[in-house]
């Protein structure tokens, strides 16, 4: 799993503790990644301790709570080659638009044509959102490569919605609907 690897590969600088590397990820990925869940990032860190893939260590403080200190074993450092060494492949193009694209085209041209508005607007805003990360980031170059990663994404999805605007009228019947159920109990009734 992809953040397994990353905590992996954290752990290669050197020995850390939970919220060091929360830290050190979000400030490594930039913020178009999204805040890494600290319970997460534990349960994380115990399923790669149980594979023994890191080691932890209480380290007592005498103001706080004992620090648990995880470090990359030989099998961990291993882990993280074989993983790097393997092509990320895409086995499934999965994406919540084509979903709703399918829907909207069983409900007809206007629910399709309002979908395509509603997404359009929404890319073109996480366009301007990402460009404005881009200004703020751009003296962290690996930073900046995620940024434009989803830059690009974006621009993609972009032009789906155009293609789809552009077949809407064959994807995307007029009228459509015909065989929806009144929500009244009596309404199925009353066609039988």
């Amino acid at each position: 799993m992809p953040i397994h690897h990353a905590v992996l590969a954290l752990l290669a600088d050197g020995p850390s503790y939970g919220y060091e590397l929360k830290g050190r990820f979000e400030e490594s990925v930039g913020p178009q990644w999204g805040d890494l869940n600290i319970g997460h990032l534990y349960q994380v860190l115990d399923r790669l301790e149980r594979d023994r893939l890191v080691t932890k260590r209480v380290v007592a403080q005498t103001e706080r709570p004992d620090r648990v200190v995880y470090r990359l074993t030989r099998a961990g450092k291993t882990e993280v080659e074989r993983w790097l060494e393997t092509p990320f492949v895409r086995h499934a193009y999965r994406d919540d638009l084509f979903l709703k694209l399918f829907a909207a085209s069983r409900l007809g041209r206007e629910a399709f044509e309002s979908v395509l508005d509603v997404q359009r607007q929404a890319y073109v805003g996480e366009l301007s959102a990402l460009r404005e990360l881009r200004r703020q980031h751009r003296d962290d170059q690996l930073v900046l490569l995620l940024i434009e990663a989803a830059i690009l994404h974006t621009q993609a999805d972009l032009r789906v919605v155009e293609l789809a605007e552009g077949t809407a009228a064959t994807l995307a019947p007029k009228v459509a609907g015909k065989d929806v159920v009144e929500d009244r109990p009596d309404a199925a009734a009353e066609r039988t």
